[in-house]
């Protein structure tokens, strides 16, 4: 299966409910993310988690799909082909 290289942002609005769960999740995939930078935004209360990933359509789906699972957390994903 091809490869894409994207980008996944990760909006976590109940960090004591949902980061246990994100943070499981995110190193049940650990083999596709490159890169993780993540940094509280005060201000609206909510934290920001930015991933670069390397894999294929079917596990770039499954991670989104399953962070997208939870009610407070919002994902958005681009890709590209190289």
């Amino acid at each position: 299966m091809e490869k894409h290289l994207g980008a996944v942002v990760v909006i976590v609005k109940q960090r004591e409910e949902a980061a246990p769960k994100v943070n499981e999740i995110l190193t049940q995939f650990g083999e596709i993310v490159v890169a993780r930078m993540g940094f509280p935004y005060e201000k609206r209360g909510v934290n920001v988690i930015t991933l670069i990933v390397d894999g294929t359509n079917d596990e770039i789906g499954a991670l989104t799909g399953k962070l997208g699972s939870f009610k407070s957390v919002t994902v958005k994903t681009t890709l590209a082909k190289v």
